[in-house]
């Protein structure tokens, strides 16, 4: 018996909170053949959950790694950069934005339907707050490019939720769930790719600003794929049972995922948002500063660019793909521990280069598999929580999972800079203290694999009972 959100409750209503309807991914479901994440891509609505992926990572790195690039290019104080990475803190706030997202129809757009009107407006919202940091320059307007960011992200994480929730409850089944994950995963890490690596490339011939302006026009991507989207229409009955104002329908729209979810759970669901809080802790860690290393080791925006395209996307495709099969084979726990190997030993391997300089082959060894391992991590956490849903909650269920993801790791992250700046004290160098950074920021990443290991056991001792009464 799988650690999983599946009640038999009927649909969600005012006068039961709490008792949801399960999700696609309760249902059962066949193991994955070789072929199927591959055969799938021809799918239109596995088409769509591309493009929507797209729209979806588009925004993270810009508001985050690629704007402390930019900060670090025009040498803001590298303690202000790792403050400045704060702004991804709105991607904590999830949960505060989903009870809206489950429950409030939009006026105008709301014809499009609850999911699709959501992930429009904030994909206006978002765009909106990009071309306010191509217009804003660090060296003389710090605040406002900063505040500029903070409205993207904000628009960007409630993008997130709408999204997700449309992908979870569009999946007919558990076996469409996990590949509907990975082409949004795909997705996701293409546009990552994208706004890391041919940013860098661009920006060297023009500009930071002008660069900025273009990524934010290619949210229409996004756009384009909403429209062709259709609304799940399971969902959309189930919360149309939710629509209209009362404080019954308030509380329920605040309350009901969070009592529907340990109601499931137990106390196992505090051992989930453990691990999850914890598993890209390391990667967390390294983040706001990786990209101010390849400066202090002098590689060029080119070549940081051109490897990160060439060898980092092929690598990422190839994780994702990897990672939804073998989560789809051998069940979600497994994979999220052999994710949890990955990712440390990942983070790691940067401290390689610390002692190497600038050497093109050996960076190019490091951003294969720290790719691959980042983006096989990335889309077994996502396969794993999106099992814990259940409809009617999706969104506000799944946004307080990310938040347990991302809440710990984004606020430790601000004190990057300065953690590596007090690791100056005992090293030889600047660039000694970062590889001493990096190995620490690693030995982290034991935490959340002991917890999965933890969470696996548990599971096991489950099925054993089951097997027991059966």
């Amino acid at each position: 018996m799988a650690l999983t959100h599946a009640p038999d409750a009927p649909t969600p209503d005012v006068a039961d909170i709490g008792a949801p309807e399960p999700p696609a991914a309760a249902t059962p479901r066949r193991r994955a053949k070789a072929g199927d994440v591959l055969k799938a891509l021809g799918r239109p609505k596995v088409l769509v959950m591309l493009a929507l992926g797209f729209s979806s990572g588009l925004p993270f790195m810009l508001v985050g790694n690629t704007f402390n690039y930019w900060l670090g290019d025009v040498h803001i104080d590298l303690a202000v950069i790792g403050f400045a990475s704060w702004v991804g803190l709105s991607y904590t706030y999830q949960f505060f934005l989903a009870p809206l997202v489950d429950s409030l129809s939009l006026p105008w757009i709301g014809r499009l339907g609850r999911r699709r009107s959501w992930i429009g407006l904030t994909q206006v919202l978002v765009m909106a707050g990009l071309f306010g940091m191509a217009a804003s320059d660090p060296r003389t307007h710090l605040a406002q490019a900063v505040m500029f960011a903070i409205f993207a992200a904000l628009g960007s994480a409630t993008q997130d939720v709408s999204i997700n929730a449309w992908r979870i409850e569009s999946a007919a089944d558990g076996m469409e769930l996990d590949l509907l994950t990975s082409a949004y995963s795909l997705g996701y890490r293409t546009a990552n790719i994208l706004t890391g690596s041919v940013i860098l490339i661009m920006a060297e011939k023009l500009g930071w600003p002008t660069c900025y302006a273009i990524f934010a026009a290619l949210m229409l991507v996004g756009v384009g794929a909403m429209l062709t989207a259709r609304e799940p229409q399971a969902a959309a009955r189930a919360l149309a049972k939710r629509t209209g104002l009362s404080l019954r329908r308030a509380y329920d729209a605040v309350a009901g995922p969070f009592i529907a979810f340990f109601r499931s759970l137990g106390w196992a669901a505090l051992l989930i948002l453990l691990t999850v809080t914890t598993y890209h802790l390391c990667d967390y860690l390294r983040g706001p500063v990786i990209n101010p290393f390849y400066v202090q080791v002098h590689l060029s925006k080119a070549l940081v660019g051109t490897v990160r395209l060439v060898v980092g996307l092929p690598a990422s495709m190839i994780g994702i793909a990897a990672g939804g099969l073998f989560a789809a084979r051998f069940g979600h726990l497994k994979a999220l521990i052999v994710g949890a190997v990955l990712q440390p030993l990942a983070v790691a391997s940067f401290a390689i280069l610390a002692t190497t300089g600038p050497d093109t082959h050996v960076f190019i060894g490091l951003m294969a598999f720290d790719d691959f391992s980042m983006s096989f991590a990335g889309v077994v956490l996502i396969a794993y929580i999106s099992t814990l849903t259940s409809l009617g909650y999706t969104a506000t269920q799944y946004a307080l999972l990310v938040s347990a993801v991302n809440l710990t790791g984004k606020t430790l992250k601000g004190f990057s800079g300065e953690l590596i700046k007090l690791q100056v004290r005992g090293a030889r160098d600047l660039t000694h203290a970062y590889a001493l950074y990096f190995i620490e920021a690693a030995a982290v990443g034991a935490v959340a694999l002991l917890l999965c290991i933890w969470l696996a056991a548990l599971d096991r001792r489950r099925d054993r009972r089951a097997l027991a009464v059966a």
